[in-house]
């Protein structure tokens, strides 16, 4: 594989870009919501209308800019902030400037096909041949944005395996099982996940229970069915048969005698009674993958889809047979790859960890996370540099208003000795901070919101009248108890401040029910304050977040042994908006197995 196109100091330079943009904007983002009326927030950083805002933002590259008038008249600006008064004045040279620092406008990442390209043409250039992979569609029993996340990364992970010719893959922060399972089932590969939660563990040991005794029960059952179809049908009717079933229209192996069954094969099919009737009845585009793989997923994700033929339609006996013959077919083309296991391991990990202490057969690996949390993600990428035995790693993290950050003022976050940001020396060498609710910000969607799947508005503007509130009628309005979740139960605004009241056990009988009700028409005609001010935050989260997975590259191109990095766009952003992996190769001659 060839290096990534951009070097160390392309990636700093890009970094000392990001970072002066931020320090100028970033303290739009760590603003909080709930103390926007307190603060006077608005006034505090914004010299410009709500509307205009949220022309700016809503415009986007729709539009091109109007000539401003007077613009001799306007105050010098940097990023649209009046270098004076660091107010906002000028939203669109914001919104501009907001698009070059993202990751987008930076031009960094790598596209997903363009790394599979260069994994196969390396894979081609050193003679080894490409294996192959019958299709195999989740979308029946995922929904929509696991289905396109596991498919999506798990081709890259067994394409890097295959690169680097290893057979094991480890998955931090597995949870149920799904990645995993997948990679295991697809492609052939041994999978141990790893998550700290036992009851995620739990349910995984016991789909893979299932899974291992489906494999087992079918396996024999297929062996005798061939014997006894080689029995009894020609070799012409054999042929037809499996042109019809590679077809897609009928199933392999389908005869219209009965069926016999062996009696651990009846115990398997009793044991997965818990099985959606309605996902079995399916005619699917992949039949031979059905129900092997949802066994091995718990009923809670199953989401049924459209089938092509009705259930409605198929007789009790029709199911059964297809179900029975699927399983079959799945277990024969699978013969080859029993070895092929995902075994969950319940631990918490870190850096230091020993993975030889949790896997006793391990092997050199690949490492995975798929959208591993707060500081898991950069946790991930510290093993894979520490650890010989890692060949690559494919991170894409999530959460990052639970990272841990080594220089907040505060001193409040980074309880550990090593933490979630920086994680790059260049970054450290700056002691670079965000910010907790910057980095909350980051966590926004800005695609999603474009598209009108916007914020939850009413119960910001809610919780911030509230603070109101208890800033003019309690003393302890910073009481460390929390308001918590009571918007989705409150029927109104009186009924809200009621529950939050009760919740942080203050005394309700000081406000009657009209001078709360006067508060919400008091800061409800600047409700839109609160928007606009929220989709400049939105406008400001590609920024945060590149920073972040920035630093995240910067630290594998720091590492000599580290033969190829990049940021790599794996999913669709609108079906899930934490859409970029690191990607990380060992020099072949830096990788031994002790």
């Amino acid at each position: 594989m060839k290096p990534s196109s951009c070097s160390l100091t392309e990636i700093q330079q890009q970094i000392d870009e990001v970072i002066r943009f931020l320090s100028i904007t970033l303290n739009i983002a760590n603003a909080h919501t709930v103390e926007f009326y307190t603060h006077d927030v608005w006034k505090r950083f914004v010299a410009v209308s709500p509307e205009d805002v949220l022309s700016a933002v809503g415009s986007g590259n729709d539009q091109q800019r109007e000539p401003q008038h007077r613009r001799s008249e306007q105050p010098s600006t940097t990023f649209g902030f009046c270098n004076d008064t660091k107010r906002l004045v000028d939203t669109q040279e914001l919104v501009q400037a907001a698009k070059e620092h993202s990751l987008p406008g930076l031009g960094l990442c790598m596209s997903r096909e363009n790394l599979l390209q260069g994994l196969r043409d390396t894979r081609s250039e050193s003679g080894t041949p490409e294996e192959t992979v019958a299709a195999f569609e989740p979308d029946e029993f995922m929904t929509s944005k696991k289905s396109h996340e596991v498919q999506s990364m798990s081709e890259v992970v067994a394409c890097l395996a295959q690169h680097c010719g290893v057979n094991q893959v480890i998955d931090v922060g597995s949870g149920k099982g799904y990645l995993s399972s997948f990679l295991s089932l697809q492609y052939a590969l041994r999978v141990y996940g790893i998550d700290s939660s036992s009851t995620n563990t739990h349910g995984a040991q016991e789909r893979n229970r299932k899974l291992k005794k489906f494999s087992k029960a079918y396996q024999k059952h297929t062996k005798a069915a061939r014997t006894q179809a080689e029995a009894t049908h020609s070799p012409q009717e054999e042929l037809i048969e499996k042109k019809t079933g590679l077809n897609g229209d009928e199933d392999v192996l389908s005869g219209n005698g009965p069926r016999i069954r062996s009696q651990e094969e009846e115990r398997v099919l009793t044991s997965s009674s818990d099985i959606n009737p309605a996902v079995e009845g399916h005619s699917e585009q992949n039949p031979e993958t059905d129900e092997l793989f949802l066994s091995a997923l718990s009923v809670d994700v199953i989401q049924p889809a459209s089938p092509r033929v009705p259930p409605s339609q198929l007789s009790a006996e029709e199911r059964e047979r297809r179900k029975r013959e699927n399983l079959e077919r799945k277990a024969q083309s699978r013969a080859d790859s029993t070895g092929a296991v995902f075994s969950p391991l319940t631990s918490y990990v870190t850096a230091e960890t020993e993975l030889r202490d949790l896997i006793n057969e391990l092997e050199d690996a690949v490492m995975v996370g798929l959208h591993t949390c707060g500081d898991l993600a950069p946790s991930t990428l510290r093993m894979f540099v520490a650890k010989p035995e890692l060949a690559a790693v494919c991170s894409v993290g999530c959460c990052y208003h639970l990272l841990s950050e080594e220089f907040d003022p505060a001193g409040q976050e980074c309880l550990q000795s090593v933490c979630g940001f920086p994680l790059s020396q260049y970054l450290r060498d700056q002691s670079c901070f965000c910010g907790r609710n910057a980095r909350m910000s980051a966590c926004l969607a800005l695609e999603r919101v474009a598209l009108g799947q916007g914020i939850q508005m009413e119960s910001l503007f809610y919780r911030a009248v509230l603070h109101v509130i208890l800033r003019d009628h309690y003393s302890s309005y910073k009481s460390e108890k929390r308001v918590g979740n009571v918007y989705s139960k409150a029927k109104s605004f009186v009924d809200y401040v009621r529950r939050a009241l009760r919740r942080l056990e203050l005394d309700e009988s000081k406000l009657s029910d009209s001078d709360i009700q006067d508060y919400h028409n008091t800061y409800r005609v600047r409700m839109d304050e609160m928007h606009a001010f929220n989709m400049l935050k939105v406008t400001l989260a590609p920024c945060i977040e590149g920073l972040i997975l920035l630093d995240r590259l910067c630290y594998l191109k720091e590492q000599e042994d580290v033969s190829f990095s990049a940021l790599v766009q794996l999913f669709d952003p609108l079906l899930s908006p934490r859409c970029y992996a690191v990607i990380g190769l060992k020099n072949d001659g830096k990788r031994t197995t002790s």
